[in-house]
């Protein structure tokens, strides 16, 4: 499975692949990491429909999450794909704002990790 995460943290990466190390060498899941909605929207373009799952943080600079999670609900290609919001914030509002624009699901900072596994195990 093909997972792109979008964070403005740099650091993410290295966390997500301490986490999924075992995955990763396995090749039950790959993923490839943005670190703007300017530069997912960039990579989706290049890379139409090789995304599976969007792990996308809410609050960046520049593009949020939201507006990107807006784009690609609006010009995805089919099938579009699963779209988890991540935000450090237990936000309602942008909880409901998320969901109204089509995310599959919603997550808070810190990643509960094994949580988050137990997620992509009921879609790999």
């Amino acid at each position: 499975m093909k997972i792109l995460v979008v964070d403005d943290e740099q650091d993410i990466r290295s966390l997500f692949e301490q986490r999924f190390r075992r995955e990763i060498r396995e090749a039950k899941l790959t993923f490839s990491f943005c670190y703007s909605g300017e530069e997912a929207l960039d990579y989706l373009h290049e890379h139409a429909s090789e995304a599976i799952l969007i792990l996308s943080d809410i609050n960046m600079p520049g593009m949020s999450g939201l507006e990107l999670l807006r784009q690609i609900r609006d010009n995805s290609p089919e099938p579009p794909p699963l779209i988890f919001m991540i935000t450090a914030y237990g936000d309602p509002e942008k909880q409901h704002e998320a969901m109204r624009l089509g995310a599959n699901d919603f997550l808070n900072k810190p990643l509960d990790f094994n949580a988050l596994k137990q997620k992509l195990s009921i879609l790999v």
